[in-house]
């Protein structure tokens, strides 16, 4: 048997069959024109969907049931989307409308849940009992996976990590909140705190590289003026990898999971930012030798992790 997955995001919608192993035999993805009504994009994903089945040869009477990621906040239960800002969908009943095009269950759940769920069965957390996996791009995505089953909370909106407070009455983050994760451990964060600091160094390497025009800052250039030895840089690197590992320790004295995987666009840094963050982290988590200690990891399923963790919520 196989399973489908389907992905959907602000610009794009991915979907994929997946076998039992977590390995994508066919996939493709189509633009998701978000201006359009819901009526139009679910009619296309299940047309879409029903065509690709039919292509690769699988069989519609093979898929053993359907799993859609979507950013926002679901209602697992009763297969409904409660909100999506970035689509701006409320209350839109996918799991009804999509049995139109199949027969078979129906799951949905939140992308950063369906990616802690693809590196559990696939990835670098595959046979750990316990395992989050944070993703690093322009918020802070997370999710908790507990034997091989997401952790939603009662009402599936569990667990928004980003949005912990790390500074007490720091930075607006776009919650609502004062000094949330998300606004200092994000690319969003890393942004603005290299863009606070070149404004107190005129000569640091920082303006160089964005042409001595700050809007042209983005999460890369504190790293690339720090590769050149330059101090602001070299200061915001060090302010924004204590806030990551700030928030880190947190989740590791909290949940004790047995790997943490940290994904998205800032974990291409690899090591040269990791390093100092794991060094931070061991130093000042609670629960020391010879305790056994959480294993941080780099996430490994990338693209592909909306696709193998949508089709798995039916597991």
């Amino acid at each position: 048997m196989y399973y489908l997955g389907i992905d959907v995001g602000g610009m794009s919608i991915k979907v994929g069959i997946v076998d039992q192993n977590g390995s994508i035999l066919v996939k493709d993805k189509f633009h998701t024109g978000n201006e359009r009504s819901y009526q139009e994009i679910i009619r296309d994903i299940g047309e879409f969907s029903v065509n690709m089945i039919e292509k690769s040869g699988v069989g519609i009477e093979n898929i053993k049931s359907v799993g859609i990621g979507i950013p926002g906040t679901p209602d697992c239960k009763n297969g409904v989307l409660i909100y999506a800002n970035n689509l701006s969908f409320r209350n839109v009943p996918f799991r009804e409308d999509l049995k139109k095009y199949f027969n078979c269950p129906i799951y949905i759940d939140n992308d950063a849940n369906v990616a802690a769920l693809a590196e559990a069965v696939a990835g670098v957390c595959k046979d750990a009992s316990i395992s989050m996996t944070i993703t690093l791009g322009t918020g802070v995505g997370s999710g908790l996976v507990i034997d091989g089953k997401v952790y939603g909370g009662f009402n599936y909106a569990a667990p928004e990590i980003g949005h912990m407070v790390i500074v007490e009455d720091g930075y607006l983050c776009t919650c609502g909140r004062y000094g949330c994760w998300e606004a200092y451990a994000s690319a969003t964060g890393l942004i603005r705190m290299t863009k606070d600091i070149a404004q107190r160094f005129p000569g640091s390497e920082i303006h160089r590289i964005c042409n001595h025009d700050l809007g042209n800052v983005d999460a890369r250039t504190a790293f690339q003026a720090k590769r050149a030895g330059d101090f602001a840089a070299t200061l915001v690197i060090q302010r924004f990898t204590k806030h990551l590992a700030t928030g880190i320790v947190n989740l590791i004295n909290l949940f004790q999971p047995e790997i943490l995987a940290i994904g998205g666009g800032l974990s291409k840094e690899g090591d040269y930012l990791m390093d100092d963050v794991k060094k931070i982290v061991y130093s000042e988590i609670y629960s020391k030798d010879p305790v056994p200690q959480c294993r941080i990891e780099y996430a490994k399923m990338g693209n592909d992790a909306g696709i193998v963790g949508a089709a798995f919520l039916g597991l």
